[in-house]
């Protein structure tokens, strides 16, 4: 990748002595007010996820719910505000664990939501996967086949 700088670690275990990481937190989404609304709508109604609190920030924003954890961080970003363009876009997807894979299936259908589904060898896991309105991957997985 041009511009990437080398990176390479190489650790034992016992030679980190730094604290471990213990889960996954959340992940933002960084848009102009109207596609910060298109987003939200989206992730509830669409998705599955839950508008709920968020801290009284300066910048405008949702946070949005799986349960008790506030999974998917919405923010408004500043006018005129851009990306730098020597920073490489990896990011391919997120990944939400569902239920009642033939349930979603109906309701992706009914919203016109195009998805393909998929499924993992071995464990009998399904996957759809669709693209929200900003054009960012989502997969939806499913323990096994129901």
């Amino acid at each position: 990748m041009p511009g990437a700088m080398p990176f390479h670690v190489t650790l034992r275990q016992h030679e980190l002595h730094v604290m471990p990481v213990t889960g996954f937190s959340h992940y933002n989404l960084r848009a102009d007010r109207p596609t910060l609304d298109s987003l939200r709508d989206f992730y509830v109604e669409i998705v599955g996820l839950q508008e709920g609190f968020r801290p009284p920030f300066k910048s405008f924003g949702y946070w949005l719910y799986a349960g008790t954890q506030a999974v998917l961080h919405l923010s408004e970003a500043r006018p005129g505000e851009s990306h730098p363009s020597h920073v490489a876009n990896t990011f391919d997807h997120v990944a939400f664990a569902c239920a009642d894979v033939d349930e979603m299936a109906r309701h992706l259908t009914d919203a016109n939501v195009a998805f393909t589904r998929a499924h993992v060898p071995l464990t009998g896991q399904v996957q759809f996967f669709f693209r929200d309105p900003a054009g960012n991957g989502v997969e939806l997985n499913f323990a096994q086949a129901e």
